[in-house]
């Protein structure tokens, strides 16, 4: 590759903490939530995972780009962060088959890298002080203003984001002669969900997150699913009454992440924003009706209220997260009804959670 100018650039925290690093030549500004994923591969999937959008990506692990990257690993149609933070960025890469350099993808999408940064001591600084608002910049001449734009970017709580990423208008994924027929409703889902489900015979036709249930029960789908997604679940006051309804006729649902907290909500279960959040491909939960472990991949802000739904008489916690007992999956008695607070599809991360798909199509199938 040639010569590419490395401007000087910034981390400007909203606390007022300043991080020195340097452009990967892509100049501008960019804001939003920071937080880290801890991954040490998958950056590609990270990038373009729904879930992340509106959020300034700290990669924990030193070397991003060096196997570049390969179309097949998208999650969506394009870089879903607002922005990369990272130690060392990798203009070369290796790797087989028809793959390309993680800076071209950056660039050609006029997404902000920076790099040079101390990532270790960034990373530490968000966990003592928690996820806030932050800004990446190359320009530098204009810190005084940027700092005052920063004080004006809303907090993540309470902030809908699934409309900027769910699908304008419905589609299909699958073979249409599968056994069953699922309506996934899209608050930002990824690519390899859609596959998972296909994989166990299923046909999906994906619906946008504020579609019309009566519309949808045309297509007379054998079951729903609920899928991940950005933002606050607070606020998505049509996906919990969508919810409500499925519950009601108590159909097959199944519901990832974002889907998982909707499902707490359409139940009367608070959630919270979490201090840091889950996010990485090797947080262990513990599966409460088998009594195994699992490594799961998770990337979520928020979580459900464990004390609200240990109260309920109609709720069971099914898994929960092993290093700070937060609620990591849940169902719902005399209901066809199941959740994750994590990414069984593992794209990246480890398999231990594929059996939630096919014990979906089990509650298809009965």
């Amino acid at each position: 590759m040639s010569y590419i100018e490395r401007p000087k650039a910034i981390v400007l925290l909203e606390d007022g903490t300043v991080f020195f690093g340097k452009s990967v030549g892509i100049s501008g500004t960019s804001f939003g939530e920071i937080c880290f994923n801890t991954g040490m591969t998958g950056y590609q999937e990270i990038f373009t995972d729904p879930s992340y959008y509106g959020q300034i990506m700290v990669t924990t692990n030193a070397h991003i780009g060096n196997y570049g990257i390969h179309n097949f690993d998208n999650q969506s149609d394009s870089i879903k962060i607002a922005g990369l933070i990272c130690k060392n960025f990798s203009f070369n890469f290796s790797r087989y088959g028809q793959t390309k350099d993680l800076f071209s993808f950056f660039k050609n999408q006029n997404k902000l890298v920076i790099s040079n940064i101390d990532t270790r001591a960034l990373v530490k600084y968000i966990r003592e002080n928690g996820a806030m608002n932050a800004l990446i910049t190359t320009e530098l001449n204009k810190i005084d203003k940027l700092k005052e734009d920063l004080k004006k970017i809303p907090s993540m709580k309470g902030m809908e984001l699934v409309s900027k990423v769910s699908t304008k208008k419905p589609y299909f994924f699958g073979d249409p002669n599968s056994k069953f027929k699922v309506a996934a409703i899209d608050l930002g889902i990824k690519n390899s969900i859609l596959k998972n489900l296909a994989k166990q015979d299923i046909y999906v036709k994906v619906f946008p997150f504020n579609y019309n249930f009566n519309e949808i029960e045309k297509w007379k789908p054998n079951g729903y699913f609920l899928s991940n997604g950005p933002g606050d679940p607070e606020p998505l006051n049509i996906v919990k009454e969508l919810a409500k309804k499925i519950l009601e006729k108590n159909y097959p649902l199944f519901g990832i992440c974002l889907g998982h907290q909707i499902i707490a909500l359409a139940n009367g279960i608070p959630t919270f924003k979490m201090f840091n959040g889950h996010r990485g491909i090797n947080n262990p939960v513990i599966n409460h009706e088998t009594g195994k472990g699992e490594i799961t991949s998770q990337n979520h802000g928020f979580a459900v209220d464990r004390k609200a739904l240990e109260s309920n008489n109609n709720m069971i916690i099914t898994h929960s997260h092993l290093n700070d007992n937060t609620v990591a999956g849940l169902k719902i008695k005399r209901k066809k009804c199941f959740s994750v607070q994590y990414h069984p599809e593992a794209a990246p991360g480890p398999n231990d959670a594929h059996y939630l798909f096919v014990n979906f199509k089990k509650m298809l199938a009965n």
